[in-house]
């Protein structure tokens, strides 16, 4: 490997050609039944049990002003350093417990 990383975005990705559309078709037509599933069985419920929401899961970070009363601050920094991501954190959780309800 050289060490040159390439990127695509959906400006960037090489153009389809007609056999690649008519190959996607056909593949889009085939039914359900007819997927290989042999290496990659299907998940049931008792799969997810232990699974953990968000392991891999790095959302992307914004730098915003916000002012919180002073109290609340200084129960933030109490722990010492790390307060902004203790913050986000809480307010991961109020957002999760939102969806859920």
């Amino acid at each position: 490997m050289n060490g040159k990383v390439v990127r695509y975005t959906s400006e960037t990705l090489p153009r389809l050609t007609d056999e690649d559309r008519a190959q996607l078709r056909a593949l889009a037509a085939r039914p359900d039944s007819e997927i290989d599933l042999s290496d990659m069985p299907e998940w049931m419920a008792a799969d997810f049990a232990n699974a953990e929401r968000g392991k891999f899961y790095r959302p992307l970070k914004a730098q915003i002003t916000a002012k919180v009363d002073r109290d609340i601050l200084a129960w933030l920094k109490a722990d010492g350093p790390g307060y902004q991501s203790r913050l986000n954190a809480i307010l991961r959780r109020a957002m999760l417990d939102a969806r859920t309800t």
